[in-house]
């Protein structure tokens, strides 16, 4: 079943900073699908800003996010549950993905081939963002099969 978590728009902030998380269910992994984030700077000349698609071992402090299947009609249960709003980051550990982007500008990935990058049972995926000077809106998500 195909989910997504779509935070809601808030300011990258400066320095490090986790912006959605994903835990899997606790007998079922994910795969992933897609991720995206996307900035609202007004500054051309900005500074870009590293985001990072990483696993994280805890979940750090922040609010419950609603996970949602992107088919409707399928009645089973989501088991993976999701976060945003951090107010202390998670711990950090293997880098899947990062890449410098403009704070004009986003990044959507789409996995080639989600059997390929398999998320365990109960861990965590987090996307954060590293922004060094000026702090900029953003949106963004991450979607799993699961």
């Amino acid at each position: 079943m195909r989910t997504i978590a779509n935070f809601a728009k808030v300011s990258s902030g400066t320095g490090t900073k986790t912006l959605v998380q994903v835990a899997t269910g606790t007998n079922t992994p994910g795969k992933l699908v897609s991720f995206s984030i996307s900035f609202q700077g007004i500054d051309n000349l900005g500074v870009p800003i590293l985001v990072e698609l990483l696993i994280q071992t805890t979940a750090g402090t922040a609010s419950v996010l609603t996970m949602v299947k992107l088919d409707r009609n399928n009645a089973a249960s989501i088991q993976a549950s999701a976060q945003e709003a951090f107010t202390a980051e998670p711990t950090a550990s293997d880098l899947l993905y990062a890449a410098l982007v403009h704070p004009q500008g986003g990044w959507i990935h789409f996995e080639p081939d989600p059997e390929k990058v398999v998320i365990p049972e109960s861990a965590r995926v987090g996307l954060r963002v590293v922004t060094p000077a000026v702090a900029v809106d953003c949106v963004g998500w991450i979607c799993i099969d699961e």
